[in-house]
C-alpha cells in the first residue's frame, strides 16, 4: 500500500486518532479476533501507526493465534453455519484499519495546515477494481466532512464511501 503523506507528521497524528478511540472505548475490534488477538490489537495498531506498515500488522495480526480458525456465517438459505476464516483476513483488517487511521490523521494534518480538501488517489492496486473506485480517483473531498465520517463509522462502511468497502485500494493526499 502506497500511503504517499505516510511521514512523521501523519503518524503522530495517526496515533493521536488510535489513542481518541482506544479512550473512547469504541476501538474496532474484529469478530474475526481471537482473545488473544482482542488483547493484543489495540498495541499492534498503536506500533503499526507509530512506525511500521500495513503489511507489519498483518504480519502480526497473522501470528501467535491472534486470528480465529473459524468464523460463523449463513447459508444464503439463512442457516447459521461455521465456515473458515479466509486465508487473507488479517491482511484485509490490517489494511482497511491502517488506511482508515491514516486517512483520519491526513485529515487532521490538513486542517491544522489549512487545507480543507483532501484527494482520492489508489493507494493500492487491485485485480479487479470497482467502477464506484475508479470513479472517485482524483476527487477532492472536505478534510473536515471526511474526518467526522470516518470517526462516526467505526467498523463499517462510511457515509461517503471512503474507503469504498473492505480491498477498494483508496486512499486519500494532501493536494498537490
Amino acid at each position: 500500500m502506497n500511503l504517499v503523506n505516510l511521514d512523521s507528521t501523519t503518524r503522530a497524528h495517526m496515533s493521536a486518532e488510535v489513542q481518541r478511540d482506544i479512550d473512547d472505548g469504541v476501538l474496532y475490534l474484529s469478530d474475526r479476533l481471537s482473545e488473544v488477538g482482542l488483547a493484543d490489537y489495540p498495541q499492534l495498531l498503536l506500533d503499526a501507526v507509530a512506525k511500521g506498515t500495513p503489511a507489519s500488522l498483518a504480519a502480526e495480526l497473522a501470528s501467535h493465534g491472534r486470528l480465529n480458525a473459524s468464523e460463523l456465517s449463513h447459508s444464503k438459505k439463512g442457516k447459521p453455519i461455521v465456515k473458515d476464516v479466509p486465508f487473507d483476513a488479517a491482511e484485509t483488517l490490517a489494511d482497511g484499519e491502517f488506511n482508515r487511521f491514516y486517512m483520519r490523521g491526513l485529515c487532521v494534518r490538513a486542517l491544522d495546515e489549512g487545507v480543507d480538501a483532501v484527494q482520492v488517489y489508489r493507494a493500492k492496486a487491485v485485480e479487479h477494481p470497482r467502477s464506484s473506485s475508479e470513479q472517485r480517483i482524483g476527487e477532492y473531498v472536505g478534510a473536515e466532512a471526511l474526518l467526522d465520517d470516518l470517526r462516526n463509522s467505526i467498523g463499517v462502511n462510511t457515509a461517503l464511501k471512503l474507503p469504498n468497502g473492505p480491498n477498494s485500494g483508496l486512499s486519500v493526499q494532501l493536494p498537490a
